[in-house]
């Protein structure tokens, strides 16, 4: 009794030596990342256009760049990842070729970012004739969420009651109309925590967009989804690897993580309290 006493407060206290290892190392960064760029960040640096080689200026296009894409991957994953995960629970019989297909979903999610970068650059820039372009890149970062999203969107589907199935049913209701009206609606606040997961890495990722969407320097904004944009992933990659002045270039980088971190915040927030309004109509 007492050995077991024992092995429970170490488990415990491994779980809160965890727990307080990743909340510490996660305060340190954003206070390491902050400390450096609240010096540059001003409402010139968040509005104006980049000068003088990046070396001045601010970094409004690399914040509409970054929206643009996020946006872009959303809207190409989320409608794609929510139809896969309803029909391999709702509507495809559970088998061995189910289990493969759920297999390579995961093992998806694992491929380096790298990779995906390959098949943007060969699939939408140059089969597809995209180009360079705020599209081909949203879609290669939608394909590299996709997995999470569909996943996310399983789980989901799996925890509804099926008594809730089967009393529509009853009811007279389509199979479609059940999934639909009593299914989806209480699957929301999981497929949005899906989504969210998958905004988070859209927004920071720098491989998949590197030869898919992004420019170096640009003077201009894009004027649709077939131009070049800048964003801020790779803006603070160009800046702490190109470039003639360091000490200005390095200051900026810090700002400009500085304002991912915040901008990748804000978006997840929305998306929280959207997820939460859903959560609040749960029926159990």
């Amino acid at each position: 009794m007492k050995l077991r006493k024992i092995r429970e407060f170490l488990g415990f206290a491994i779980l809160r030596l965890a727990t307080v290892i990743i909340l510490l190392t996660l305060f340190i960064i954003i206070y390491f990342i902050a400390v450096r760029g609240f010096k540059v960040v001003n409402w010139q640096f968040l509005t104006q256009m980049p000068r003088s080689g990046m070396t001045a200026g601010g970094i409004l296009p690399a914040i509409l760049g970054t929206f643009y894409l996020v946006v872009c991957a959303i809207c190409f994953a989320l409608p794609l990842g929510v139809a896969a995960a309803i029909y391999l629970t709702e509507y495809a019989r559970q088998g061995l070729l189910i289990r493969i297909i759920r297999i390579g979903i995961n093992n998806l999610a694992g491929v380096p970012s790298v990779v995906f970068e390959l098949f943007g650059l060969a699939v939408f820039v140059k089969f597809f004739g995209f180009g360079i372009s705020i599209l081909s890149g949203g879609l290669t970062l939608g394909i590299l969420i996709l997995p999470t999203i569909i996943r996310a969107s399983e789980e989901s589907l799996f925890v509804v009651p099926q008594s809730f199935r089967e009393a529509s049913l009853a009811l007279g209701a389509t199979k479609w109309q059940t999934i639909r009206k009593v299914v989806l609606p209480n699957a929301v606040s999981g497929i949005l925590t899906g989504s969210i997961l998958g905004i988070g890495r859209a927004a920071g990722e720098t491989a998949p967009i590197l030869f898919t969407a992004v420019t170096f320097y640009s003077m201009r904004l894009p004027r649709s989804i077939f131009s070049e944009v800048q964003a801020l992933p790779y803006h603070i990659y160009a800046l702490m690897t190109e470039g003639t002045h360091p000490e200005a270039q390095i200051s900026i980088a810090y700002g400009t993580a500085l304002v991912l971190i915040f901008l990748v915040l804000g978006i997840d927030l929305v998306a929280i309290i959207i997820r939460n309004r859903f959560r609040r109509r749960k029926k159990w």
